[in-house]
């Protein structure tokens, strides 16, 4: 492997993400105040164990409806909504769980291009326009271990771009037509 190699970068990057968290973790940083001792058996109260679903990134539910308003599914999606974000994308993410995805946000509707870059996994890509009306899907199948996914594209026409786990939209039926809903 060279120095310039993806494979190589993206585990560089992976590694140093997991070594920061571990020495965050370690350090004792909870986020919050330490709780007192629960006074009739002496312990410490618990303490969350909840971790952003995407570091760095924010978060919203995103539900995926019928024009009639039957509900077909919903995710907890990372917002992507600058440059850096979605460049980024899930490239940096080894997995996605099947209530996870993420929400690309665009200033205004276009023809655009997604690609599976450096992506170990497959996906379902969802273009929506301005109102959240979904437009088309991709199903995105990972890159050979061989290819770094650049040549795997994935154009569309949107505002608003979800990717979701593979064959995510096909299980719910979800189809051209039905709508993308968040706190937009």
């Amino acid at each position: 492997m060279g120095r310039g190699d993806p494979a190589r970068t993206r585990r560089n990057y992976l590694a140093t993400v997991g070594a920061t968290a571990t020495a965050v973790g370690l350090s004792g940083c909870t986020g919050g105040e330490p709780q007192p001792p629960n006074e009739s058996t002496n312990e410490t109260a618990p303490v969350s164990d909840e971790r952003p679903v995407f570091p760095g990134y924010e978060t919203t539910p995103v539900t995926v409806s019928t024009p009639d308003g039957e509900r077909l599914g919903s995710v907890t999606a990372a917002v992507a909504d600058t440059d850096e974000l979605r460049q980024l994308g899930l490239s940096a993410t080894e997995s996605l769980a099947d209530d996870h995805g993420m929400l690309f946000i665009f200033d205004r509707v276009a023809d655009r291009t997604f690609v599976m870059r450096e992506m170990d996994f497959g996906i379902d890509i969802v273009y929506a326009d301005a109102s959240g009306t979904i437009t088309q899907i991709h199903r995105a199948p990972a890159p050979d271990p061989d290819e770094d996914g650049e040549e795997h594209r994935y154009p569309g026409r949107g505002q608003y771009v979800l990717e979701v786990t593979l064959d995510w939209t096909t299980e719910r039926d979800v189809e051209s037509g039905d709508r993308l809903d968040w706190g937009k």
